[in-house]
């Protein structure tokens, strides 16, 4: 199993995740177009030469799903039942074409789940950079894990 029992995980450990990706001007204009989200920030060059930002920048949305989806095989994958929401989403800096990013994942809580005796609640802090250490994305994700099935 690649994801981690929620019994096997600590409050603080840190994944510092082995895949990085750089994004393509592809990976934006795919992702902003299949969302039909017509801001001129990720499709327009021209436009965006004269904002404070030079050039296009890449979907925040994509951005969270990229920071999200590098983590799941170090984290949840095949021990997950449900994601349970994302919070305190944030993106300091923009992400730009060609920026490659790295993921750091932090176990903030873990607490038993009520309702299912065979699993936990656990939330962790994702936090995406780009290649110069930059803070490019962060948030909490909280989802219902799988406790260690019994020998």
């Amino acid at each position: 199993m690649a994801g981690v029992w929620f019994d096997e995980m600590e409050v603080g450990q840190v994944f510092d995740h082995a895949i990085r990706r750089t994004v393509t001007e592809t990976d934006n204009i795919l992702f902003t177009t299949m969302t039909h989200n017509p801001a001129l920030l990720h499709l327009d060059e021209e436009y965006m030469k004269g904002t404070e930002f030079g050039a296009r920048i890449v979907n925040s949305a994509f951005t969270l799903g990229l920071m999200v989806g590098i983590s799941v095989g170090d984290t949840t994958l095949g021990t997950a039942v449900a994601n349970l929401g994302w919070d305190d989403v944030r993106f300091p800096k923009p992400l730009f074409h060609g920026d490659t990013v790295n993921v750091r994942t932090t176990v903030l809580e873990l607490r038993d789940s009520k309702s299912r005796p065979d699993a936990g609640i656990v939330t962790f802090l994702h936090e995406a950079f780009n290649q110069q250490g930059d803070l490019v994305g962060t948030c909490k994700r909280t989802g219902l894990q799988r406790k260690k099935p019994a020998a």
